[in-house]
């Protein structure tokens, strides 16, 4: 099996890794990839926005299948563009993207299929979004409607920032979503899906803000682990019975179907679980993690919900072992991140025991030399029989890895690895 991915981050690394391992793929190309994933796949130049570009190369290189990675991509339609010239695509229609591309359209979808999750308003004007944090109260919760790399999210006590974060989506032209809080830990559950057929894969839980504690702004994510001691049992098959399901359904009956990864996010409240979020494609950090633990190919169950066939497929394989992602973040991130600081270390890091390296923000400059190139640089990831030792390999590992002012969490997984409540 060809199989070309569509992006360029740690989830697309993760990917590539996952296939590298995989038996039946014979090669894998990546546009437009980076340096870490440049050693299991040949890299292209084409816009990864450009569903024409996209198609062509897939027909030119004889793909099977087609991953797309991030949002953006599948947003554009490049899902569509590859379907159109007859190669399987693993990832939304533009249609079905919009799931993810419009928060208030995932809200009219989960009221249609009585999908449990937070009240909203949907505000165009300043005095609509006024008029919604009054009625809500804190904590505030204000989302931009459209696509925001995950840090189009504030959630405060403080009306001055929540209005001043409002106004500001407002005054981009773009569409204010405000939404009543949800207590409790937040689990991220992605369910493979052909249009018809859910498969859940293992949940897992990230840590958005910046810093230890859950201090500073949100981020695209610092770090994930799976499994989760604490979840309740029957949570998988609760959240494919009352969300997943429901949703692909509802799509479906829309007239566009939803084929590729429906990501769920939840809150685990007092009232029960409700959904936070839903995106269109792997998220990151936690794919890191739970396709570290995936011991079924990741291709056959790609290209299979990719062509309707997701029934057929055994029931999924999964390790035992834990799995830490912890991402190191440039100077400055997420506020002003720095870029062109020289990487060292990362071979060192994979000698460690259970641990390995997947790029993100990361070139190469003019000397070839490995160098930052965006906010969040590296994900580091480790396996272990806990998630004590999984934490172990992770941060032993990342300790060889030198990037100058560069920054982490001490405390990705502690709570959980600690038989504490989920952070």
């Amino acid at each position: 099996m060809k199989v070309l991915i569509v992006g360029s981050g740690a989830r697309e690394h993760a990917l590539a890794r996952s296939l590298h391992l995989d038996p039946a793929v014979e090669e894998i190309h990546a546009v437009p990839g980076n340096p870490g994933i440049g050693a299991l796949a040949t890299q292209h130049s084409q816009d990864p926005n450009d569903g024409v570009a996209i198609a062509s190369l897939a027909v030119n290189v004889r793909a099977d299948l087609v991953v797309v990675g991030p949002e953006a991509p599948l947003v554009a339609g490049v899902a569509d563009a590859v379907r159109e010239v007859g190669i399987p695509c693993f990832g939304p229609t533009a249609a079905a993207a919009m799931l993810e591309g419009s928060k208030a359209f995932a809200k009219e979808v989960m009221a249609a299929a009585d999908v449990p999750t937070a009240a909203p308003r949907v505000c165009t004007t300043p005095q609509g979004l006024a008029a919604a944090l009054g009625e809500f109260g804190a904590p505030y919760v204000v989302k931009d409607d459209g696509l925001a790399a995950g840090k189009g999210v504030v959630v405060t006590e403080d009306l001055e920032t929540a209005t001043e974060h409002g106004q500001a989506i407002l005054r981009s032209g773009g569409v204010v979503v405000i939404e009543e809080y949800l207590d409790g830990p937040e689990v991220s559950l992605f369910c493979i899906c052909d249009g018809e057929t859910v498969v859940p894969l293992q949940p897992a839980q990230d840590f958005k803000r910046a810093y230890d504690g859950d201090e500073g702004l949100n981020t695209g994510g610092m770090g994930a682990y799976s499994p989760l001691p604490w979840a309740p049992e029957g949570l998988v098959d609760e959240v494919v019975r009352t969300v997943a399901q429901p949703t692909i359904d509802e799509m479906a009956r829309r007239g566009t179907p939803f084929q590729g990864v429906l990501y769920v996010g939840l809150a685990l409240t007092s009232k029960g679980v409700r959904v936070v979020e839903f995106n269109a494609r792997f998220g990151d950090p936690e794919t890191q993690s739970v396709l570290a633990r995936l011991e079924t190919p990741l291709g056959e169950v790609l290209l299979a919900a990719a062509q309707g066939r997701l029934a057929e497929l055994p029931p999924l394989e999964w390790s035992a072992d834990a799995a830490v992602t912890v991402v190191l973040a440039s100077s400055g991130y997420p506020e002003d991140p720095r870029t062109g600081d020289a990487i060292t270390g990362i071979d060192a890091a994979e000698a460690v025991d259970g641990a390995h390296v997947l790029h993100a923000g990361t070139a190469t400059n003019d000397a070839l030399e490995l160098v930052s190139a965006g906010g969040r640089v590296l994900s580091v990831i480790g396996r272990g029989a806990s998630l004590a030792d999984a934490r172990d390999a992770a941060y032993e590992a990342l300790a060889h890895i030198g990037l100058d002012g560069a920054h982490h969490r001490s405390d990705i997984a502690l709570a959980a690895a600690t038989d504490q409540a989920g952070a």
